[in-house]
């Protein structure tokens, strides 16, 4: 199956209008965007110089893959493999060279670049600003020191571009952007990158700690919140002692929530905080992924995120004790040897060369700060209504909702593709025809119908590496009837990757669109002007793709909100749904501008979903059917969760995918088919 599935990367991309970019020097473009195309084509590949860059320090990610967008804008010539396992390169049937070393790659394509852009380590966002300069300008980024190496024989290319010294800060490097780029930049998409990310750091805790306190329950009520008391004085006799705090059931997302710490040195107080203060900053060693959010009054770290404190007793110090308040399901590590820290940065790739092939404005711009969300708006008022930004955004989970809310207000929709590694190679390929599916349309009767749905699938790096990786080689999946999110947007962004779920999709395998249809976008903040012709522009995706059944998210700030009676019938009448997977945290169908719209339930573990499914039918007369949705955690559960769920339920319960769970909404409540 796999050979033939990738095969389709081969596959020739049709002749389609202008050209998406043009040349500000004379490196040609095949690249091609019709207007009424979401994001552009690539030619087809023939043969790709291949490069394993996966381990190599983020510069040279940077100039590779800089370099890779140049290149590839011509014709896709170079795949670069940056993730330690990456499954669409072994399947690859497309004829390829497989380089040992990455600088050979560059050796041979020295000649298509017009030199190097040296960004500034002290400005780190003068690596977006470069990159930017290096689509208009034909030029690789590169650190001041690879600058060096690179005008020097045997290469000895010129700087293009010194951006060191040329900015203050932040601002003052995407306002320069904005001022004198802008304008040379393509206006039909815009690009959300984190200038550089954490050094990579191998998973789980390390062998040089030692873990003496664990909850054992999963609780996340807070109602195990105390005061903890650990002897840390087998630790002393180095410099610092180390105190890591993890999620217990990474799974389910509750994990440790600290509000203060005291250290004690042979009975004297070394350290005392409250979190999320100014007091923690002299302790906190590695933050990584955990958050503090604003207002609140703990730090937490949940599902595979942690923190660390680092904690310098006094020399000759014979006892050392630590009191920690807390809550929910934490994991409490020591040790004395300093650990690698995520604090520590590198430039990264990934995205960056579909940037530079398309000549786009990179940029990274927080709502959260009023000076960054003026510059934000300013750009976002100057693109018209449908615009994609691909990316994330610079305060990540706490702030997912209030840029989407951001961009949405000004009719821009996200495509989370930060960590979306070879879109100028996989974005030459074709989508293929499948058979319509069928769905079965069982007799409707006095049944609990549930119909799950794995979540995240608007995310493109998600469909692209944990999607097939960890959830789709499940041995389970199939077995059970699953709804799975994925992006209609695949069909021009990567096709072979659509291509592959649809053509391994089993009966029980139904992919639907979102959130919240064709990109992630929010309905309740978007323009009532522009929102109808917005769904209808993203209709054929939805046709095209198969995925005619929207998983939608609907806020107000971080609130879940119903949909409206306008919002649901434009859903109904410009995308023509059967039906709307709502996501929130209840259950219930509500019949809304002649849509059945069914509220999701979320569930992070297999007892959460026991327990949810048990609740609905303690509250269920048996006297008509009942509709479930179950909205499942995409990150900490698998297909073989979902099967344990449903093999615990008894014969009055009916586990259905989306299209066959809304055929039967319809029927019972009086709707056209």
């Amino acid at each position: 199956m796999a050979s033939m599935v990738l095969a389709l990367l081969c596959s020739p991309a049709p002749a389609f209008g202008a050209s998406a970019a043009q040349t500000e020097g004379n490196h040609q473009s095949t690249i091609q965007w019709p207007k009424k195309q979401a994001l552009p084509t690539f030619a087809r590949a023939e043969h790709l110089d291949v490069a394993n860059v996966h381990d190599a320090p983020g510069d040279v990610k940077l100039l590779m893959t800089t370099l890779q967008g140049i290149v590839n804008r011509e014709k896709p010539r170079i795949y670069l493999v940056q993730n330690e396992n990456d499954p669409w390169f072994e399947d690859m049937t497309i004829p390829h060279t497989f380089y040992d070393n990455y600088m050979d790659i560059f050796a041979k394509y020295k000649k298509e670049i017009k030199g190097v852009i040296v960004y500034d380590p002290l400005v780190p966002d003068s690596i977006n600003v470069a990159t930017t300069l290096a689509g208009l300008k034909d030029a690789v980024v590169v650190s001041p020191e690879w600058a060096a190496t690179l005008t020097s024989a045997p290469y000895g290319l010129k700087i293009v571009e010194d951006l060191r010294g040329k900015f203050q800060n932040k601002m003052d490097a995407y306002t320069w952007q904005y001022e004198n780029l802008w304008s040379r930049t393509t206006h039909r998409m815009l690009i959300g990158l984190s200038p550089n990310t954490s050094i990579p750091i191998p998973p789980g805790i390390p062998d040089t700690f030692d873990t003496i306190a664990q909850e054992t329950r999963q609780i996340r009520d807070a109602s195990n919140r105390g005061v903890y008391e650990y002897d840390l004085s087998p630790y002393l006799g180095q410099e610092a002692v180390y105190v890591r705090l993890d999620d217990a059931f990474p799974q389910d997302g509750w994990g440790p929530a600290v509000h203060a710490i005291t250290v004690t040195a042979d009975g004297q107080t070394i350290a005392q905080f409250d979190t999320n203060t100014p007091e923690e900053e002299a302790y906190l060693y590695d933050r990584q992924g955990s958050k503090a959010l604003p207002g609140a009054d703990h730090r937490f770290a949940d599902n595979g995120n942690y923190f660390v404190y680092e904690f310098k007793p006094p020399a000759g110090a014979k006892q050392l004790t630590i009191s920690i308040e807390m809550w929910n399901q934490f994991k409490v590590s020591v040790g004395n040897v300093r650990p690698l820290s995520s604090e520590e940065k590198e430039p990264f790739g990934y995205l960056r060369d579909y940037a530079v092939a398309n000549k786009a404005m990179v940029f990274w711009l927080s709502t959260d700060v009023p000076e960054q969300r003026a510059l934000f708006e300013q750009i976002l008022a100057d693109v018209e209504p449908g615009t994609p930004y691909l990316g994330w955004f610079s305060n990540d989970f706490e702030g997912e909702a209030a840029s989407v809310d951001l961009l949405s207000a000004h009719s821009v929709f996200t495509l989370a593709a930060d960590w979306f590694h070879n879109m100028t190679v996989l974005s030459g390929t074709r989508p293929v025809n499948v058979p319509e599916r069928k769905p079965a349309k069982p007799k409707l009767q006095n049944k609990i119908y549930v119909t799950f749905t794995f979540g995240e699938g608007d995310n493109l790096q998600y469909d692209e590496n944990h999607m097939r990786e960890v959830l789709w080689e499940d041995p389970a999946r199939g077995k059970v009837p699953i709804n799975w999110t994925s992006s209609p947007l695949l069909y021009d962004a990567a096709p072979s990757i659509l291509n592959y779920y649809r053509q391994t999709a089993t009966e029980n395998d139904l992919l639907v669109a979102g959130p919240s249809g064709a990109g992630y976008f929010s309905p309740h903040p978007w323009p009532e002007t522009t929102f109808p012709d917005f769904l209808k522009s993203g209709y054929r995706y939805l046709k095209d793709t198969g995925m005619t059944i929207p998983m939608v998210i609907n806020r107000e700030v971080t609130q879940d909100v119903p949909l409206s009676e306008d919002e649901a019938a434009a859903y109904g009448k410009d995308y023509k749904v059967p039906g709307i997977l709502l996501a929130g945290n209840k259950f219930g169908i509500d019949i809304v501008g002649g849509v059945p719209v069914s509220n999701q339930r979320g569930i992070g573990t297999v007892q959460d979903g026991k327990d949810v499914l048990a609740e609905a039918k303690a509250g269920w007369d048996g006297q008509s059917p009942l509709f479930l949705s179950v909205g499942v955690n995409a990150w900490g559960m698998r297909p073989s969760d979902v099967l344990a769920i449903a093999e615990s339920l008894g014969p009055e319960y009916e586990v259905v995918t989306a299209d066959t769970y809304f055929a039967l909404v319809r029927k019972a409540y009086g709707l056209s088919k």
